[in-house]
């Protein structure tokens, strides 16, 4: 509102200038879902390196293969990811000390047993017995926390079970909480390490357990929905673009079934992500996915996505846990770190594929694809894994499952199909701002400057077609597409247009003698 003139002299006023800058999101934030030997359950949980996941799930686990994906993923180039880990039973380490005053650990499975608590009432009122210190160590890792002054009272602004739930990775109160603190455990003898003497503190008992081999129906069961747990755990998630959902076992026979696949493409559709799809573990020539158990058959089960993409063959590595020798993984962990290194080096808009995409840490592939057996696959839809001589093992396709050259469809490759899913998830969150807003010429106008601001900016960077931004995308908002039909029921429509890139993925070379001139 414009200042009340009410004194001769000279007023100031701030014009706002219509300019609300649209930031483009991420587009390689990577969910993985599976087993871990520790960590919160169905909660997403974001890492950005794998030492960083060691801390908050625990070391490699050879009965886990997300621990594998998510090595392999950072691997690769990977530099965001969201860790929901789903359990199939276990339980967590307890510890009851005198007083029964009663611990647990903070997560289930057998890393609770390494903990161990010292108390100590050297606080800041020894007469108040209600308030202790309290250490705790993981044996396992290292990892220790101390907490002075907590208290049993629960009108106490450091109430036990508050403060442990709030800041403490490692335990928890269970139970109800006694009136009087935990007996001291008192000091060591000199020299000696209060939290590895049995004098002095106390280790949980062995009571915890990593549970059994986890199913499909601890991932992808309609009836987890509603609950937001497993695969819907990430509804928790402001964000993701890429999901992995690696196989359930490393025994033949532990891929993900027709169910899990199923409900993570479509989910995928619902929050503009793309799922990497892993091939199947008895898939060990081409001619398995081009027969009658192949991709488009009864067992298989998933629908042709615009937002999956399938990946053949697996990838060899060495196991650090079996003293470096090969094992076969399933390929979307690393897959998805070289679409990371990708968008990071080059752009959403590049194919995350050619001699540039190589497979880093891989040894060797599974089925070592000839030229023949890649030119049946790729017109299916299948991106293929191939070795090449000097170069090495690279990733040789870049359609997403609809991609299938039967069906002709307009989103055939992924690099384009993940730059509309890009923009879209911008001007979405760019455009919350329009909600509300008088619906007429001036809301409109502001709408193409914001609007063509950001798609002006990706033609710089050469995402688009075209030598001119008139070639290359348009931004209509004006009375032509919102009519009054449309005011009168409180609607704008935008209409925003762009011309993708596609992959070059036949080059085709032609050579030509010249025939020497003959003289006439």
């Amino acid at each position: 509102m414009p200042a009340t003139l009410s004194y001769p002299g000279v007023y100031i006023e701030e014009v706002p200038s219509g300019v609300r800058t649209i930031t483009g999101v991420a587009t390689s934030i990577t969910a993985f879902i599976g087993r871990a030997l520790r960590g919160p359950e169905d909660e997403p949980t974001r890492v950005q390196s794998f030492a960083e996941f060691e801390r908050v799930f625990g070391n490699l686990w050879r009965d886990s293969t997300m621990t594998y994906a998510v090595q392999q993923f950072f691997q690769n180039g990977g530099s965001d990811a969201l860790i929901v880990r789903v359990q199939n039973g276990g339980s967590a380490a307890t510890l009851t000390l005198a007083t029964a005053f009663d611990l647990v650990a903070s997560s289930t499975g057998d890393w609770g047993e390494k903990l161990r608590v010292r108390v100590d009432h050297v606080t800041r009122d020894p007469s108040d017995t209600t308030l202790f210190n309290l250490t705790i160590r993981d044996t396992g890792t290292g990892a220790t926390e101390r907490f002075l002054n907590l208290s049993t009272d629960s009108d106490n602004a450091r109430y036990v079970t508050t403060v442990l739930k709030q800041q403490s990775k490692l335990v928890r109160t269970s139970g109800t909480v006694p009136a009087l603190r935990p007996t001291d455990h008192g000091d060591p003898a000199a020299g000696v390490d209060p939290m590895l003497d049995d004098s002095s503190s106390t280790q949980f008992s062995n009571d915890g357990d990593n549970g059994s081999a986890i199913g499909n129906d601890q991932i992808s069961l309609a009836s987890l929905e509603t609950g937001k747990k497993g695969l819907w755990a990430l509804e928790k998630a402001d964000i993701f673009n890429i999901l992995c959902i690696p196989p359930l076992t490393r025994e033949a026979g532990g891929d993900v079934n027709s169910q899990t696949r199923s409900a993570a493409a479509k989910y995928c559709e619902q929050r503009r992500a793309i799922y990497v799809v892993d091939p199947l573990s008895d898939w060990d020539e081409a001619s398995d996915l081009t027969g009658g158990s192949g991709i488009d058959s009864v067992g298989w089960g998933l629908a042709r996505s615009t937002n999956a993409a399938l990946y053949f063959p697996r990838i060899r590595l060495p196991d650090p846990l079996q003293e470096g020798r090969l094992a076969d993984f399933a390929p979307c962990g690393a897959v998805a770190g070289v679409m990371s290194r990708t968008d990071s080096q080059r752009g959403v808009w590049k194919a995350p594929a050619g001699n540039d995409a190589t497979l880093s840490g891989v040894v060797e592939l599974t089925v070592k694809l000839t030229d023949g057996e890649n030119g049946q696959l790729n017109p299916l839809a299948v991106n293929c894994l191939r070795a090449f001589p000097v170069t090495g093992r690279v990733v040789w396709g870049a359609r997403t499952l609809k991609g299938a050259d039967q069906l002709a469809s307009e989103w055939k490759y992924l690099p384009v199909r993940r730059l509309a899913l890009f923009i879209e998830e911008s001007l979405f969150r760019g455009t919350q701002w329009v909600v509300f807003e008088p619906n007429d010429e001036p809301l409109w106008a502001q709408i193409r400057l914001n609007l063509g601001s950001f798609m002006h900016n990706l033609f710089r960077q050469g995402a688009f077609q075209g030598s001119s931004p008139r070639d290359a995308y348009f931004v209509k908002c004006d009375s032509e597409t919102t009519t009054q039909n449309d005011i009168d029921k409180g609607i704008v429509n935008i209409v925003v247009g762009f011309a993708p890139l596609k992959p070059a993925e036949f080059v085709v070379i032609k050579l030509q003698q010249i025939a020497g001139q003959i003289q006439v």
